[in-house]
């Protein structure tokens, strides 16, 4: 078969996904069932992919789903355990003292708290953290979610402890002729740290939009008047925000590498942010609240939020210290288990890990280290809050919370144990087969008509692996031997070559935004069930500036194009007229 027809069943998959999750805003539980059927049947029918490799890669899915819904297991019992306990009613008021605009909460909590969590963790945590603590505050279920996930962007690519970079940039580059002879005689790890510095800067430079964006987001889909603009007026407190961590951020990978930029970004631009807000700093004059609750739209609502708050008889009052030291634990033990050594290499040891090699004769493993996974964290910080929270003393409390947490998780179950096999099989595609995979054929198609302009859709392809893979680190892996040898076919330096790489990693991040993974197990973590769809649509609107400007930086750079620096700041400087003048509907209407 020729490319052009390859492309096009390659395409299906993912179409699939668009066009019934999306455009027809099926619930992910009978989307994803469908879009597996399919990849199943384009790789056995067309692809001629080996059964026992299809087979293979749906166990091996099946467990990283499991994984996954062991993290937002642990998030929903945090976020219940706490409800119980009275704490979440100390830090709704604790927050508001700091400031009641919720555009600031929304900063401060989505922004700078989620980017510090994905620095520690990454896969996801931050929306499984933060979205929960957003709805705790009083945000609609549906709004928190969107703030979580619009921030999974500019932290990502150096997220659990640089993992993208380490390991998925790493072991797609490593090793390969192709590689080492373009670069000469510079060592690859050197390499390597270049292609991390290239990263945070271009993400410096697309991100510190972030915050603003969110906010804008959040006025236009959730406030009274249904309008960018009273997000925008928040713009002095979203860019400061947005400088103060990026700043730190880039000044972390050029000095120390990708292991700490995201950590030491969000920690730094929290302490700054939040002294910042609660002296006043460039906040904005006016507040802006959410209306009555009896005007929300009812799939804005998750069962969180149906539910009557705990009537609590024990007479225990929770300092707004005790109510963070749960979050306190969470960090820190996360930073622990990523850093320590001693103890990173026991939680990940031979003993600690359940794996299975080979499965059904194939090359394809799997495993799971699960005293290792921010599921671990979240049932410890669970435990913790439970005893400091003197629980004990409200009968039942604790046993509710395991139980609405158990019920809650059920309803992501489904869609998770569809999506991650549908994307293994995605991937494990072109084993056993004449073919390359599905992701690679894609790509090599967008490649062969792009030409000499292909570091602008490099970004692209970047957040193509992420939203089929679900992680930028995997995303990674995949693509940048390819993003690589495509940039030498285009003449293209070993320093040209390292920023098309870098190109890919930013637009791998920019994809989590709006991954299926990360949509379905943010909304579980909130009750917000079936609405997967419509969040999509809407983190596509960030999603599409940050890839169209990473992709026209990278071109002004790459050709110091001046062009092309022009474009960039034309699509930033759109973007934002487009939000200004975007009137939005009435809420009658919208």
């Amino acid at each position: 078969m020729n490319l052009g027809i390859l492309f096009l069943l390659a395409l299906m998959p993912v179409l699939t996904v668009l066009v019934f999750l999306v455009v027809l805003r099926w619930p992910a539980k009978h989307a994803m069932p469908l879009a597996y059927v399919v990849t199943v049947a384009i790789a056995l029918l067309f692809w001629g992919t080996d059964f026992m490799v299809v087979a293979a890669a749906s166990v091996h899915g099946v467990v990283t789903a499991l994984n996954i819904l062991f993290i937002v297991f642990g998030a929903i019992l945090l976020l219940y355990t706490m409800r119980e306990s009275g704490a979440m009613q100390t830090l709704r008021q604790g927050f508001t003292n700091i400031s009641p605009d919720r555009r600031i909460q929304a900063i401060i909590i989505a922004w700078m708290f989620g980017s510090l969590i994905e620095g520690s963790a990454g896969f996801g945590t931050p929306a499984a953290v933060a979205a929960p603590l957003l709805v705790a505050i009083g945000f609609p279920a549906m709004a928190a979610v969107l703030s979580a996930l619009i921030i999974q962007s500019t932290p990502v690519s150096f997220g659990a402890v640089g993992t993208p970079i380490l390991v998925g940039v790493n072991a797609g580059l490593s090793d390969q002729e192709v590689v080492l002879n373009h670069i000469g005689d510079v060592a690859f790890q050197d390499y390597l740290f270049q292609i991390g510095v290239n990263v945070a800067i271009l993400h410096a430079l697309v991100g510190f939009l972030v915050p603003l964006i969110m906010v804008g987001m959040l006025t236009r889909f959730f406030g009274k008047s249904r309008s960018f603009r009273e997000g925008l007026k928040a713009w002095k407190f979203a860019l400061f925000a947005g400088v103060a961590f990026t700043v730190p951020y880039v000044l972390v990978a050029w000095l120390l590498g990708p292991e700490f930029p995201s950590i030491v970004g969000g920690l730094v631009g929290l302490v700054i942010v939040v002294t910042a807000a609660k002296r006043g700093f460039l906040v904005p004059k006016d507040v802006f609240q959410f209306e009555d609750r009896k005007y929300w739209q009812p799939e804005w609502i998750s069962r969180f939020q149906d539910q009557p708050e705990p009537v609590r008889s024990s007479g225990v009052t929770i300092s707004m210290l005790q109510a963070l030291v749960p979050y306190i634990v969470v960090v820190a033990l996360l930073v622990i288990t990523r850093t320590v050594e001693p103890v990173q290499a026991f939680l990940r040891s031979p003993e600690m890990t359940l794996s299975w090699t080979g499965i059904f004769g194939t090359n394809i493993n799997t495993s799971s280290q699960p005293l290792y996974l921010p599921g671990a964290v979240l049932l410890v910080a669970s435990i913790v809050t439970y005893f400091l929270h003197r629980m004990y003393k409200e009968k039942g409390a604790y046993a509710r919370a395991w139980g609405q947490s158990g019920k809650t998780i059920l309803g992501a179950s489904v869609a998770l144990l569809f999506a991650v096999p549908m994307v293994q099989v995605f991937i494990q595609s072109g084993q056993a087969s004449d073919f390359a995979s599905m992701p690679l054929v894609l790509a090599e198609g967008v490649s062969a008509v792009s030409g000499a302009a292909w570091p602008f859709f490099s970004p692209i392809i970047g957040a193509l692996g992420a939203f089929i893979a679900g992680s930028n680190t995997v995303s990674n892996m995949m693509f940048s031997l390819f993003q690589f040898a495509t940039a030498e076919s285009i003449g293209l330096d070993a320093n040209g070559a390292a920023l098309v790489v870098a190109l890919q990693a930013v637009g791998g991040a920019a994809g989590n935004m709006i991954c299926v993974h990360n949509v379905v197990a943010a909304s579980a973590t909130v009750g917000l069930i079936g609405r997967e769809g419509d969040l999509i649509r809407k983190a596509l609107i960030p999603m599409t500036y940050y890839v169209l400007a990473a992709g026209a930086l990278g071109m002004a750079i790459i050709y110091a194009s001046m062009l092309w620096y022009v474009a960039w700041i034309a699509i930033a400087v759109l973007f934002i007229l487009f939000m200004y003048y975007n009137k939005g509907r009435t809420p009658a209407t919208a």
